[in-house]
């Protein structure tokens, strides 16, 4: 449904999945309507029975998930509100939390104890403003790890890999990952005045929903965008995802193209961990250490919200944190052993992409399958005698 993968998977693909590419999960919930994920459509009650629930168990597979597979997994949070199905719950909890309180904080001149009250005051907020606002928010509802929505992205990192992201390059173990050839970053695109055709969005492969207009000009002036076209207007510019190959295309075309510049950072939100503060942004992120089973780690004020939710919604531990220390399952300790390995998800359209710099980690029991071919590809921005169904994709490999 969006377009966090393209090119290598666009919208409106329909995929086979393979299951036993890394062994079929046993269900969590045994009892539910076939084809049906969590909702029943119409009367939009459950599709499931909560009793019984089986422990986490996955037959053995053709092989493990290796790096940058395209693995199809469920959605990475328990709690969901309904009528926001695709936020993650604890994002949209901080946001409307944050908006309550609109004089910023100086995080800077906070402790990690003060900033962590801070945090906890927005999250709070948020929430309780969720829980009493059923008709805006719709029902707040935990879900079981299998009834959760099915997500795809690219697997960047393994567990105990550490990864950083250094001008958007992908680091593993201070080495520079291989980017996917259609690995796609956000520009703002000002032309010389004219707009850019439909048939030259077509050409570049850029769908509707991707054609943004930015028309905050005091933003543009800012950003070094002040070509202005016959009438002293500011020239349109738009922000759209490029590839490497589409960027040199519209640099070449002068006549069309006044200046291209990278999308700015304030069209992001807050990164993963939420209740932690960090200049980590999309392009500039970590380093990071990703949890392996088995492996210890020493729990400090610096990492324990990077680790809390594993650790917690995850790994099903109850976690305190008291005046004296860090307390799991009501005893004071200072580190942790991981129970399960865990993955590090993001999208080959790097900045349309909600994904592991978002809401983190994706445990082993959320893995779903491989997607092995694309069987139906549907355009939405054409029409069925109009190049609808993309024949070219039809049968194609997923890779």
């Amino acid at each position: 449904p969006s377009s966090s993968l393209e090119k290598s998977l666009l919208v409106g693909d329909y995929l086979y999945v393979s299951k036993l590419s890394y062994g079929p999960r046993v269900p969590n919930t045994p009892l539910s309507m076939p084809l049906a994920q969590h909702t029943l459509p119409l009367v939009n009650t459950k599709s499931y029975i909560e009793w019984p629930q089986w422990d986490y168990k996955r037959v053995p597979g053709l092989g493990k998930v290796k790096r940058n597979d395209i693995v199809v997994f469920n959605f990475p949070g328990d709690t969901v509100a309904t009528n926001y199905q695709q936020t993650d719950f604890y994002s949209l909890a901080y946001n409307e939390g944050q908006r309550m309180y609109p004089n910023p904080v100086n995080m800077d001149s906070l402790t990690r104890k003060q900033q962590r009250a801070v945090y906890d005051l927005y999250y709070n907020a948020g929430r309780n403003l969720i829980l009493s606002n059923p008709k805006m928010y719709g029902d707040v509802v935990v879900r079981p790890v299998d009834r959760r929505e099915n997500y795809v992205k690219r697997c960047v990192g393994l567990p105990g890999d550490t990864l950083e992201i250094r001008d958007a390059q992908v680091y593993i173990d201070g080495k520079p990952l291989e980017n996917p050839e259609d690995m796609q970053l956000n520009y703002l695109v000002q032309t010389t005045g004219p707009y850019i055709t439909e048939d030259m969005f077509r050409e570049l492969g850029i769908s509707k929903d991707d054609q943004a207009m930015v028309t905050n000009e005091s933003l543009l002036m800012e950003m070094g965008l002040t070509h202005r076209d016959a009438q002293g207007r500011l020239a349109p510019t738009y922000d759209l995802p490029l590839t490497k190959k589409m960027l040199e295309t519209l640099s070449a075309n002068k006549k069309l193209v006044s200046r291209i510049v990278m999308e700015p950072e304030m069209f992001t939100g807050q990164m993963y961990p939420l209740n932690l503060y960090t200049k980590w942004d999309r392009n500039n992120y970590g380093p990071i250490w990703i949890p392996k089973k088995g492996a210890t780690i020493k729990l400090t004020e610096d990492n324990l919200p990077i680790y809390e939710r594993p650790i917690r919604a995850y790994e099903g531990n109850t976690l305190e944190v008291k005046e004296d220390g860090i307390y799991i399952n009501g005893k004071k300790t200072d580190e942790y052993t991981f129970k399960m390995d865990y993955y590090w998800m993001m999208g080959d359209n790097r900045h349309n992409s909600a994904d592991a710099r978002s809401w983190g980690f994706v445990p082993e029991d959320h893995i779903v399958g491989k997607p092995i071919v694309v069987w139906l590809s549907l355009d939405k921005d054409r029409g069925w005698f109009d190049g609808k169904i993309r024949w070219n994709r039809i049968f194609k490999w997923v890779k």
